[in-house]
């Protein structure tokens, strides 16, 4: 149940001056280095039958800034290389859980370039935040307005590959609070051709985000195909090319997603959802780009989420049941649905639409499993969650 202590991460551009930039390069290159040597000191210790936790890394890492080698990490902040010390704490935490793989190394290239910073080592006050190290503060766009009287507990700094610098504040918002209870109840599925399509017939068109971006991507990848490998200036302007382009597409999926989601918990009560895994089903090289496109992870993730923050319930039909071949109004089980049948008839005489019919068997078995309370699938207690979740394409039908 969502309360006024919910906590919020506000994300901001920014633009650093060349010290800040350089400072904040440092920090980031240290924290990696931190990250894969306390890695690569757990993995001998696991190898050994011993197990290393938080405590042990965070005195190897004040040996560390001892040495001749290493002296450099003490010259960023020593909170952001804490952090990364816990979140490898985490990592393990939740790989011994059997919630995650087993913790991989940071790659100079290909891992997120983030730093994180608590309370004490950022200083925010009357809308101006300085970091540690640095005599000035950030020059923030200020895109949305923080809670009134808002103090951020952490603030973490990124840079993501198109080169674009953000910064995330995690504060208590006391404006979550749950919504007035409705008596509504909508059954969702998803699916490539509508993104959405709901149990009361309406249908939200899929955008195809990368499909309109994809002949200007494709010129991009081939010119940075062509350019000599290493690390020359031509190819570090061509990989920000097309870095670019994936981030415009991303951004227009996550802003279509974030309304289309806020609508539905803002109208409905309960909303009914497939459990599917689209882990499974982008191995499927036909349907990857375009089921990667339609984003029904994050769709799902960002469902859960605000229906926890709202006072809404979520329910995962199991992926098995057969939502395209019930009929919704007499109950009979349709013998075969090949996929190219997107209308069809049952024996009592019902027309259905495919996607339409699927919405509405869903909800009804879904509202069944909240009565009887078997086979619903927990929802995911954080925000996009590690746990598996969709899996349209892939539904076990003839």
């Amino acid at each position: 149940m969502a309360t006024s202590h919910v906590k919020r991460a506000f994300k901001y551009r920014f633009y650093p001056t060349d010290a800040q930039a350089a400072e904040l390069s440092r920090t980031f290159g240290c924290v990696r280095k931190v990250y894969n040597m306390a890695l690569a000191a757990r993995t001998e210790a696991w190898a050994r039958q011993e197990r290393v936790n938080y405590n042990q890394t965070s005195a190897m890492l004040t040996a560390w800034k001892k040495t001749e080698e290493l002296a450099y990490l003490g010259d960023v902040s020593s909170v952001p290389l804490q952090q990364t010390l816990r979140h490898l704490q985490v990592a393990f935490t939740n790989f011994f859980g059997k919630r995650a793989k087993y913790p991989r190394f940071k790659s100079k290239r290909k891992s997120r370039k983030s730093a994180e910073y608590t309370t004490s080592a950022f200083r925010f006050c009357d809308g101006a935040l300085t970091l540690a190290k640095m005599a000035e503060p950030l020059a923030i766009v200020w895109s949305r307005p923080l809670p009134e009287g808002a103090k951020p507990s952490t603030v973490t700094v990124s840079q993501d590959s198109a080169g674009r610098w953000f910064v995330s504040m995690l504060c208590e918002d006391p404006s979550v609070k749950p919504l007035p209870a409705a008596n509504t109840a909508v059954g969702i599925d998803v699916g490539l051709d509508h993104l959405v399509t709901l149990s009361t017939g309406e249908k939200i068109a899929n955008p195809r985000h990368e499909r309109r971006d994809r002949a200007r991507l494709a010129k991009a990848q081939r010119v940075l195909a062509k350019k000599a490998k290493g690390d020359g200036a031509n190819r570090a302007k061509a990989r920000r090319k097309v870095a670019r382009i994936h981030a415009r597409i991303t951004d227009r999926r996550r802003d279509h997603l974030h309304k289309l989601t806020s609508k539905l918990v803002r109208e409905n009560q309960t909303l009914v959802i497939e459990d599917l895994t689209v882990r499974n089903m982008v191995k499927n090289r036909s349907l990857a780009r375009a089921i990667s496109d339609a984003a029904w992870s994050e769709f799902r993730s960002m469902l859960e989420y605000k229906a926890a923050w709202y006072g809404r319930e979520v329910i995962a039909v199991d992926r098995f049941f057969p939502s395209s071949k019930l009929c919704s109004t007499c109950g009979t089980l349709q013998e075969k649905m090949p996929l190219n049948v997107r209308t069809w008839t049952c024996d009592c005489g019902t027309t259905h639409d495919r996607d339409v019919n699927a919405a509405k068997t869903l909800l009804g078995a879904g509202l069944a499993l909240r009565v009887c309370g078997a086979g619903i699938r927990p929802q995911r207690s954080t925000p996009g969650g590690q746990s598996a979740t969709k899996q349209k394409a892939s539904r076990r039908e003839p």
